[in-house]
Formats: C-alpha cells, structure tokens, sequence
C-alpha cells in the first residue's frame, strides 16, 4: 500500500463526518477552509440522501466554525445562492480572504454545463455571485492578493472534445475586479506530474512563502484494470494530492514540483465504507507559525485535517 510523505502528519480521525451535521447528510467532504477575525472557517460540501442507492436528494454548502482548526461546530444553517433555474446544484468551495472579505469559489451544475463561480460570503448566511465562468471548467482556486495589480486564480477548463478524452491541466488567469477574468496561461499539464495520467486541477488556495507560491493541487490516475472501490461496480480513478511552488510575480512559471504524491488514502477512517475509495482532495491551507494545516476530503466521504512544516514542502518543491 503506498503512504503519505514522510513530511505530513496526520489527525488520527476526521475532523468532520455526517453525524457532525445537524440536518441530513450523508458525504461531508471537499471543504474550503480560512482563518477570519481569530476563528476557523468551513464551508463543507454536503450530499444528502441515499448512499447506497447513489440517489442523492440533493448537495447543500454547510458551515462550520472552529476556535482552533480541529473541533469543528457545524450552523443549523446551509448557505443560500441566488435563485436561478439554470443552477442545478453548487459544491466544492474554496474560501480566500482577500483585503478583509471572505471570498468563495465553486463549481456549480447547470442545465447547460458543468461551470466554475467566483462570490463574496456575505455575514455567513448567503453567497453574493461575481462571476461565472463558461462550462466546462470548475476547481477554482484564488491566491490571497493581488499580483502585479490583479486578483489571479487557478483553473481547471475540461477540453473533452478538442483533447478527445479526459487530459485537464491546471491553468491560471487574472481579473481586474473578480468579475472579468483574462490572460489564461497554462500552469501545468497531466505530463508534466508522473503520478497522473488523466487529469491534474487546483486544490487549496495558494500559501505565500519566500521562496514563492506554495500550491496544492489534486492529481489523478486511471487504472482500468480497478474492480470495486467503494459503491460502484468500478471506480477505476485514485486521486492523490501534490504540492508545487510557482513564481511570486507569474504564478503561471513552476519554480518545482515534488515528483511524488504528497497525500494519499491509506488510514482506516479515510478508505473504509468510502463512497469512492482512494480519492484525496484538498481544499483549504492555512499557514501558522511556519506550519500548515491542510484540510482534505477522503474518498468523498469525510473531512481530514494533516499539518506539515513549510520548509519541508518547499525542500520537496526545490
């Protein structure tokens, strides 16, 4: 069984799971998490209904505050978002605070494809929209301050039809005001990460570091020789989560990747009864004290916490 880097450390247990949640859930998991006015906070996907069965009544974004990062205490009350008969469902946030705001990414269903949403969390209760992105493209991730005079973020466009299959790569581009994005430039491809042969993509919002961007990013191999792993027949994926480190003033120049996988599923609580096994995801880095926690979904099921040493992670990326 492969492990994680020797540089992570692990919380012996989730940090949140359904039974955290006060109203129906089922999978809590691909958290956006930042630190604002002295507190932790979470907004955690939540799919609620039949797990077995694979029919969901639905996905709600949940909110969760914590006093240290590690006891979690989930709102009785899921965000809202503007009304729209297009927004079929919205999951998977990321939180950055940018100058005193908290700011949300996520990625969103609609009736005419999969998109990614920029928006401003308003007193904890609702999610002002700023921008959407056309489809297909999701798993946004903004940097915490403007570069060179614009806000910037990370992005992962789904070119099924022009690639011909699954092959995404990690792009970045730039906005004057969050809400016209432009100068898309790739970041990274699926060939330049040993470990994925199908698609790489944004994870946590980027850390600052001296020796540049610390960046998280999600990593994932097709293996069609996989039987059952999880509730499907197949589920033939494993995503892992990597770590890079990219220029300070054009984040789009990679300054060194670690040519290994940095996390991976192989703790009893991350793999047993997973909706879909082998499945790391990480949404949200905070930096304390030359530390970072790390926060991750697992198997698209619970939400784990891990810690590393910042300079080690940058000693992997050089």
């Amino acid at each position: 069984m492969e492990i994680s880097s020797s540089v992570i450390r692990k919380l012996d247990r989730p940090v949140l799971t359904k039974d955290d949640v006060p109203y129906d859930a089922s999978l809590v998991f691909n958290a956006g998490v930042c630190r604002f006015d002295g507190k932790y906070v979470m907004v955690f996907r939540n799919d609620y209904g039949d797990f077995y069965g694979c029919k969901f009544a639905g996905t709600s974004l949940g909110l969760a505050f914590s006093s240290d990062g590690v006891k979690w205490e989930v709102s009785e009350n899921t965000l809202t978002y503007p009304d729209s008969p297009e927004i079929k469902r919205v999951y998977d946030p990321r939180l950055t605070v940018i100058e005193g705001e908290i700011y949300i990414c996520f990625a969103c269903d609609t009736r005419h494809g999969l998109m990614g949403g920029v928006g401003k969390l308003h007193n904890f209760t609702e999610i002002e929209v700023l921008s959407l992105l056309p489809p297909d493209n999701r798993n946004l991730a903004l940097f915490p301050e403007k570069i060179n005079g614009n806000f910037v973020m990370l992005e992962r466009p789904m070119p099924v039809y022009s690639r011909g299959k699954d092959c995404f790569d990690m792009w970045v581009c730039e906005s004057p005001d969050l809400k016209y994005w432009g100068n898309h430039r790739l970041v990274a491809g699926v060939e330049d990460i040993p470990f994925a042969n199908d698609k790489i993509g944004p994870a946590a919002p980027p850390v600052k570091t001296s020796e540049g961007w610390l960046t998280l990013f999600h990593a994932v191999e097709l293996d069609t020789s996989r039987g059952k792993n999880g509730w499907e027949d197949k589920w033939q994926k494993i995503y892992r989560a990597g770590v890079m480190l990219l220029d300070p003033e054009n984040p789009s120049q990679v300054r060194g990747i670690y040519d290994k996988p940095l996390i991976v599923c192989d703790r009893d609580f991350e793999t047993e009864n997973g909706f879909r096994k082998d499945v790391i995801f990480p949404g949200g880095m905070i930096a304390e004290d030359g530390e970072v926690k790390i926060y991750y979904g697992a198997s698209d099921t619970v939400e784990c916490l891990a810690y590393a040493d910042i300079n080690d992670l940058i000693s992997l990326c050089i």
